[in-house]
C-alpha cells in the first residue's frame, strides 16, 4: 500500500495524516486514496493501450459491488471506466455518479422485472444472463417495453479459481452462470428469441485470485465456444473475462495486472491468427478488488485494553458491522498503529463492541498501543463499506477521499435517527 505510509511516526494517506481525519470526522472512518485508485485503474487501462487496444476494443468495467461510493465511481468514470453492476440500485448509483449507460453491464443471478425495465430504459451496454429462466424473462420484459435486450451469457467454465469457497464462482456447484455443457443450446435459444440480441460471452470464476492460470484456462474454454458458435452463424462481438485478480492482505503476491493482460492478449491474438479472424473481438474486464482494495483503510479508536488469562483484547469502536470480512471469511487485514509508539508490544485480539463472539477484526497481533490510540485496518477499500450493516443500531462509518494533502468527506456518518427514520409505530 504505497500510498499509505508513515511520516515522522504518523501513518498518512498520501500526504494527509490519518490523525487529522480522525480529529475532524471521528471514528470509525473509511479513508480512500485518490492516487491509489487512479494508479490501480491505470494498470488495466495502460496495459490495454500497450497491446494496441482502445475503448472500441477493450473496456474496463469496474465492479461496483466492491466499493460503490459516489466519489469513487465518479473518479473512475472520469478515468474512462465502465461499470459492472448487480442491482438496479447500483445502476442508479452509477448514473448519479455521472457514469454513462453505454458502458454499463448488468450481472447477477436474480434480476427482477423492475430492474430489467430500468436497465432497458437507460439502454445499457449489455445484460450478463445467468440462466435460461432469466433469458425468457428478459425477452418478455424487453418485448413489453418495445426494446431489444443486448445479452451475453455468463458461462460457467467449471474452472477452479483456487480461492476461498465463498468467493469461488466458476465451479459446477456454484449458483452463478450457465454450465459450459449447456451454453451452446442456450445460445441457440437466445438467437431465436425476438427481443434478444446476442452480443457477447462472459465468465467470472471467482475473486482474490493470486495466479492468472485459472483465468487463462477459462479464456481457452470461451474462445473454443466462440468458434463453435461462429460455425452456427451466431456472432460474438465481445468477450468478457470477468475480474478476480487479488490484492495483498497478508504478504500475498498476486499476479501483476500488466503481466496477466500481456498473457491474455497474446493468447487472444494467437487464437485470432489461428482461426483467421479479421476484426478484433472486444475484450472486457470486471475488476473490483484489484482497483479499490488497497486504496482504502478503516481507522478506529481503541476504547479499552482488556487483559485476560488466555488472551488480551483491544476493544475498538469499529466492529463486524463496519468490516464484515474477518467474521465472514476469517479474512486477514493488517493492523497498524496510526501513531507509532516506542513501547513494548503485546499480543492482542482486536475486537469490536457488537454483541457477538464473532465480532473480531484481527487475532493475535503484536501491537504497542494504549487506550485512546488510533488503529488502521489496511487494505479495506473493497468489500468494507459495501458489506457494512446497522446491526446493534450502529450507524455506518463515514467515508473520506484523500487527494494529496487535502481530503474530502464523501459520506457522512449515519446518526441513530437516520436508522429508524423509515420505521413507524401503528396507532
Amino acid at each position: 500500500m504505497s500510498h499509505f505510509s508513515y511520516h515522522d511516526g504518523v501513518l498518512c494517506a498520501e500526504n494527509t495524516p490519518l490523525t487529522a481525519i480522525a480529529q475532524q470526522f471521528g471514528t470509525p472512518t473509511y479513508v480512500y486514496s485518490k492516487a491509489a485508485l487512479t494508479e490501480n485503474f491505470s494498470a488495466y487501462a495502460d496495459a490495454c493501450k500497450q497491446h494496441g487496444r482502445d475503448q472500441r476494443t477493450a473496456l474496463v468495467c469496474y465492479s461496483v459491488k466492491s466499493n460503490s461510493n459516489l466519489a469513487v465511481l465518479n473518479l473512475l468514470g472520469q478515468l474512462g471506466s465502465g461499470f459492472d453492476i448487480v442491482s438496479g440500485g447500483e445502476l442508479l448509483r452509477v448514473l448519479a455518479a455521472g457514469g454513462t449507460p453505454e458502458k454499463i453491464i448488468f450481472s447477477g443471478v436474480g434480476k427482477t422485472c423492475d430492474e430489467m425495465r430500468l436497465a432497458l430504459s437507460h439502454d445499457i451496454l449489455c445484460f450478463n444472463v445467468e440462466s435460461v429462466a432469466e433469458l425468457h424473462r428478459l425477452n418478455q420484459v424487453a418485448g413489453e417495453v418495445g426494446k431489444q435486450a443486448p445479452i451475453s451469457l455468463r458461462v460457467n467454465p467449471n474452472v477452479d479459481a483456487k480461492t476461498h469457497p465463498y468467493i469461488s464462482t466458476g465451479l459446477k456447484e456454484n449458483k452463478f452462470g450457465i454450465a459450459y455443457e449447456e451454453a451452446l443450446s442456450t445460445y441457440r435459444l437466445a438467437a431465436t428469441l425476438p427481443n434478444i440480441t446476442v452480443v457477447g460471452i462472459d465468465c467470472h470464476i471467482g475473486s482474490q485470485l493470486l495466479d492468472d492460470a485459472p483465468l487463462l484456462e477459462a479464456l481457452d474454454k470461451l474462445t473454443g465456444l466462440i468458434d463453435t458458435l461462429a460455425n452456427e452463424g451466431i456472432a460474438i462481438h465481445h468477450l468478457d473475462i470477468g475480474g478476480g485478480i487479488g490484492v495483498s492482505y497478508n504478504g500475498d503476491r498476486p499476479v501483476a495486472v500488466g503481466d496477466y493482460l500481456a498473457r491474455l492478449f497474446a493468447r487472444i491474438d494467437d487464437w485470432r491468427l489461428l482461426k483467421h479472424r479479421g476484426a478484433a473481438i472486444k475484450v472486457m474486464f470486471e475488476p473490483g478488488r484489484s482497483i479499490s482494495g488497497d486504496a482504502g483503510v478503516l481507522i478506529t479508536e481503541v476504547q479499552y485494553l482488556k487483559d485476560g488469562a488466555v488472551k488480551n483484547f483491544a476493544v475498538v469502536d469499529a466492529a463486524m458491522n463496519d468490516l464484515m470480512r474477518p467474521a465472514m471469511y476469517e479474512a486477514w487485514h493488517e493492523v497498524r498503529p496510526v501513531v507509532q509508539r516506542p513501547a513494548l508490544a503485546k499480543t492482542y485480539d482486536v475486537v469490536g463492541p457488537v454483541c457477538e463472539s464473532g465480532d473480531w477484526l484481527a487475532r493475535a497481533r503484536e501491537l504497542a498501543i494504549e487506550q485512546g490510540d488510533l488503529l488502521a485496518l489496511m487494505t479495506a477499500g473493497a468489500y468494507g463499506m459495501t458489506m457494512s450493516s446497522n446491526y446493534n443500531t450502529r450507524g455506518r462509518a463515514a467515508e473520506v477521499l484523500v487527494d494529496g494533502a487535502g481530503f474530502h468527506l464523501v459520506r457522512q456518518r449515519e446518526a441513530p435517527a437516520d436508522l429508524f427514520a423509515l420505521e413507524s409505530i401503528p396507532e
